[in-house]
């Protein structure tokens, strides 16, 4: 759960004029997801699956 430095993050289309920004970075079998206020916390890497799912919930 530590940052990586070699991960090409991005930032949410959604968040980016407020403070409260989420950040992606595509991995090769995963997503990470990290709170751009707390990157020293780490992210959370996430399966395809966990992935979808995520994101369906977020849409309802």
């Amino acid at each position: 759960m530590s940052t990586e430095p070699t991960y090409s993050w991005r930032r949410s289309s959604w968040s980016q004029h407020n403070q409260d920004c989420v950040e992606i970075a595509p991995l090769p079998t995963t997503t990470a997801v990290r709170d751009t206020k707390a990157r020293a916390r780490g992210h959370l890497e996430l399966g395809p699956t966990a992935w979808l799912d995520l994101l369906r919930a977020l849409k309802s």
